[in-house]
């Protein structure tokens, strides 16, 4: 066994004080669904935003990162690290709009964006389709990392592994329901301090290691590429080696890809837990905040205790194989951590893993509560007292619990599909972004951005693609259309022309609607009819001064990022220049919060 008693009774008193959170909570959590679900809307920005950064630390996020550093190095990266600029969208332009909202859940604006049977609808369907099949398919890609990290670690078969994660995920199942999103958000904070302070404590040893030999040694003994921090332009990606791009794949990630595909938790305009958080906050100004805190700590400051043990994890166990490279993470942990330490960094995957489980079990069960069973009991007439609500939300959290445990024991089956249904989303993030800023998006806008990108993505990968095949040889074609640019640009034209053209042939939603949602969250953009029609003087617009702040938050984070790096690689007089672009960007970004309405809730 690995792990000595030592290890065992760290791990034994962290999920101790993980149900001892839970019980302590249990009170302020059954009050309402509001405090079920929401934590009460009175989380601080600080907690609500560790909860995000916590909840994206899933178990196999640093393996998979390990794989990334193996072939294409530190460059491989920006296959996520584009996202930011999406992220700090939602932060300036969405977080204080969602908190206004005053919804329980996401799919709860449906209704209060759109009228009549349509949206009733498409908001049970979508309880249904995001609560369920995908929320239970994105906990068993978690579930079956999670083995995975189990099998190596602890050195057990499947079976094994397996009974352990069912056993884990009824303790989670627990403590949700006991505490609700506030005891979720609570432990978040704990489970994310410790998988931070894990993975750094394991970069260091293992850096300073005799195999590695400190950074001077590890640049020795690594190629050059491998250290490069920004992709080439004008290449592809089919080898080993700096991340390469294409310039329909660059045009596609600086242009088109932040804001036309949607993702579980990286969703256009915010959605799923983000927008959960979001709504839990005490303020406006806390929602922004927690959003920037996230979008910052997310990009910048976690993925460096990651990058260094990948690269070192490629000296030293340089003969795993491309699709095993994830393994050499969970093999450091294994060879590097002494007794106790090791139960430390065990105990960390285990928080990160428990918190993103717990979020997405209490994110999942608010769809099927809140949009599903009581919208169902309220269109029959019926009326649920909260304490029945809150039950409804635990039961629903023990379902989807048991069905994520059946899926996870079938991902290998259903994985093609689910990710086929996330690879056809391109298109859906402008309708989830315009829905705010302009009063003409309806609910068919928003349906049809739903349908046709799978119709698109379809006709652009078996239809399409196969026409631009050049053969190479017998044996071997290459496929000038693809490595997704060209599917991406084809799918999101496609779902462009679609959903603009349904939306000018249907109705526009009814006014009564319209006036009631612009007074609710009060959106600028295309509203003037709206404003009109209530007598509203029209105000100074603060579109300005938030794209500024939205381009000084993004440089900031990519600045402080590439800083960090400089200071770890020992490249100081780079780091310098990024530290002074940081705090350019800082000045710029305090300024032009101050002239908007955040500062002042």
């Amino acid at each position: 066994m690995i792990l000595e008693l030592t290890d065992w009774i760290i791990v034994a008193v962290f999920l101790g004080i993980t149900l001892y959170i839970g019980l302590k909570f249990k009170n302020k959590a059954s009050g309402s669904l509001t405090d079920f679900f929401l934590a009460g809307r009175n989380l601080p920005w600080y907690i609500a935003g560790i909860s995000m950064v916590a909840t994206t630390f899933a178990a196999d996020t640093p393996l998979w990162v390990a794989e990334v550093i193996k072939k294409n190095g530190i460059s491989g990266n920006w296959l996520w690290w584009n996202m930011l600029i999406g992220g700090m969208l939602t932060t300036f332009f969405f977080a204080k709009m969602w908190r206004k909202a005053n919804v329980l859940t996401e799919l709860e604006f449906l209704e209060l964006r759109y009228s009549g049977k349509a949206a009733q609808f498409f908001r049970k369907f979508k309880a249904v389709y995001l609560g369920i099949f995908f929320n239970t398919i994105i906990i068993g890609w978690v579930n079956a990392a999670m083995i995975k990290i189990l099998m190596v670690f602890l050195n057990i078969d499947y079976q094994t592994a397996f009974i352990y994660i069912a056993i884990l995920m009824v303790l989670i199942a627990i403590y949700s329901t006991l505490s609700g999103l506030l005891g979720v958000a609570i432990t978040d904070a704990l489970q994310f301090v410790l998988a931070m302070g894990g993975c750094i404590i394991l970069a260091v040893i293992m850096l300073n290691s005799e195999q590695v030999g400190g950074v001077e040694g590890l640049k020795a003994k690594l190629p050059a590429w491998q250290f490069n921090f920004f992709p080439t332009i004008g290449e592809g990606t089919s080898g080993i080696g700096t991340f390469g791009l294409t310039i329909g794949a660059f045009f596609s990630f600086v242009a088109i890809q932040w804001w036309a595909s949607w993702y579980p938790g990286n969703e256009p305009g915010g959605g799923g837990y983000i927008s959960q958080r979001m709504m839990s906050t005490k303020s406006e100004k806390d929602a922004v905040f927690a959003t920037l805190f996230f979008q910052i700590a997310h990009y910048a400051l976690r993925p460096w205790p990651w990058i260094v043990i990948g690269l070192c994890a490629v000296v030293v166990y340089p003969n795993l194989a491309m699709n095993e490279a994830g393994n050499g993470f969970v093999m450091a942990m294994r060879d590097f951590m002494p007794t106790g330490l090791r139960g430390l960094l065990f105990t960390a995957f285990l928080g990160a893993y428990m918190s993103t489980i717990s979020t997405q079990l209490n994110w999942g069960a608010s769809y099927l509560t809140n949009d599903l069973y009581k919208r169902t009991k309220e269109q029959k007439g019926k009326k649920l007292e909260q304490k029945q609500l809150v039950n409804a939300g635990k039961v629903a959290t023990v379902i989807i619990m048991a069905i994520a445990l059946i899926i996870t024991s079938f991902i290998d089956t259903i994985d093609g599909a689910a990710r086929f249904l996330i690879a056809s989303s391109a298109g859906l993030g402008a309708v989830l972004i315009l829905r705010w800023y302009w009063s003409r998006i309806n609910v068919w806008s928003e349906i049809s951005a739903t349908i046709a990108p799978i119709i698109g993505y379809s006709i652009s990968k078996f239809l399409i693609a196969p026409l631009f095949d050049v053969v190479i040889s017998e044996t071997e074609t290459y496929n000038s259309f693809t490595a997704n640019e060209g599917i991406l640009l084809c799918t999101t034209l496609f779902t462009t022309i679609i959903w603009i053209v349904i939306t000018f042939i249907t109705k526009p939603e009814k006014e009564e609607t319209l006036k009631n949602f612009y007074q609710q969250v009060e959106p600028e953009g295309a509203w003037n009819s709206i404003r009109k029609a209530l007598s509203l003087p029209k105000q100074k617009s603060q579109i300005p001064a938030l794209i500024i702040s939205w381009i000084s938050a993004t440089t900031l984070t990519y600045s402080m990022l590439f800083m960090i790096g400089k200071l770890i690689f020992q490249e100081y007089q780079t780091a310098l220049i990024n530290l002074i672009i940081a705090i350019i960007s800082i000045i710029i970004l305090r300024i032009m919060m101050l002239r908007t309405k955040i500062f002042n809730d």
